[in-house]
């Protein structure tokens, strides 16, 4: 199950990733609340402040795996986290000073998207120069648990730390000083241990050169197709989760805390039981999907509170199942030239959705409940899914017939 943490690299960059994720999470659960405090309570402002945050991944992610694939990893992203620590400390103290502004907020949704354009596929096509493709997909799952654990910790740390400290600006500044956790393992790695793609050099169409290798490959294509429609809506399930805490139940910060840590230990169990497969399968894939929309549809009919944090347990394994299954079957199928650009393809259509379904559940929660809208984001998944696998195979039977046609 740990078998990545042998690499000495990786075990620093695990370390650093996951303090820094704690903090990542403290200041998503405080986003979320300040954007409910600055607009009394509005679904439709919390939509838009998450669609901005994946908005620009939508317009400009393609073009970050390009970049991923033409220049050495390690320096983007220590340049990339160190920017991302900036935006949390200017937020933090426009906060704590109490001139914080919806609009700010927005403003630094949109920032730090753009920056994740790069940083993500970057990261991500980063691991395997760290462990190799024989360690890959350990070491995708381990990543997913230590997300996972700090989404168990961050949440419900959160709740406490606006309660105790009345408000939730002081979060902000404590994610922008554990960036520096991630930065200097980064910094500090062992550059010799390493092994670096060659870099591309930068040539006309090699964004059309990737979409084409995807398309033409019913391997990439399926999960890739399949993590679009899943994460359109996966992306705003944590909105979710605070409006069914704060308007169905009536619960309070420290509560809503609780809500987003059950989801998140059903996601860390889910995580480490990915780390002990030695390759990902296309039916475990299939099978998460279908598992996130039928128990996302079970938590919106919950009757009760306790009810209601059960599900959340069953519905964070079966989301963290297809995004490791899907992420791992994508890196294993690619060429180490291709990475880059693959993933840049692959964060396009895992972030990219939630500008559609962030301000989609929003206005629908605000029109007909919390409760409607993620009875239609379960019930969506599930069409997607099966629309998912369809168009996969009736594209791969086109590009098949003329390659035979060919022969």
């Amino acid at each position: 199950m740990f078998r990545s943490l042998k690499v000495r690299n990786y075990r620093m960059f695990l370390s650093g990733t996951a303090v820094s994720n704690v903090g990542t999470w403290l200041q998503r659960t405080a986003q979320d609340w300040l954007v409910l405090d600055l607009t009394h309570g509005s679904a439709a402002a919390l939509g838009t402040a998450t669609a901005l945050q994946f908005l620009p991944m939508l317009l400009f992610g393609l073009f970050g795996g390009v970049l991923a694939d033409r220049y050495p990893k390690r320096p983007i992203l220590i340049v990339a986290q160190s920017l991302m620590a900036v935006l949390a400390l200017t937020i933090g103290l426009l906060t704590v000073t109490g001139v914080a502004q919806v609009w700010h907020v927005y403003l630094m949704a949109f920032t730090l998207g753009v920056i994740s354009c790069v940083e993500v596929p970057t990261r991500q096509a980063f691991v395997v120069e760290m462990v190799g493709r024989r360690d890959l997909s350990n070491a995708i799952a381990l990543n997913s648990s230590t997300f996972n654990l700090a989404r168990v910790v961050g949440p419900a740390v959160a709740g406490v730390l606006i309660y105790l400290l009345g408000g939730t600006g002081p979060l902000f500044l404590i994610n922008a000083l554990t960036f520096t956790a991630v930065i200097s393992s980064l910094v500090f790695m062992r550059r010799s241990e390493l092994n670096p793609t060659v870099p591309v050099p930068r040539a006309k169409g090699q964004l059309r050169e990737g979409l084409r290798y995807v398309i033409q490959r019913e391997e990439l294509l399926m999960p890739i197709l399949l993590i679009a429609f899943v994460s359109m809506f996966a992306q705003s399930f944590s909105m979710s989760i605070a409006l069914m805490a704060r308007q169905v139940f009536n619960a309070g910060a420290s509560s809503f805390g609780l809500a987003s840590s059950m989801f998140a230990i059903g996601a860390l169990g889910g995580a480490l039981l990915a780390a002990r497969r030695a390759r990902p399968s296309r039916r475990m894939l299939i099978a998460g999907a279908l598992g996130f929309g039928l128990f996302q549809v079970a938590t919106a009919v919950a009757p009760f509170y306790p009810v209601y944090l059960l599900l959340l347990v069953p519905t964070g394994i079966a989301l963290i199942t297809v995004n490791t299954a899907a992420n791992a079957s994508v890196q294993l199928a690619t060429s180490s030239d291709m990475r880059g650009r693959v993933m840049g393809i692959y964060m396009l259509v895992f972030t990219g959705g939630a500008p559609v379904g962030a301000p989609l559940i929003g206005w629908l929660s605000d029109l007909g409940g919390p409760r409607a809208g993620v009875l239609l984001s379960g019930l969506l998944v599930l069409v997607g899914t099966g629309l998912a696998v369809l168009t996969a195979r009736l594209i791969g039977a086109r590009v098949a017939k003329p390659a035979l046609a060919t022969a």
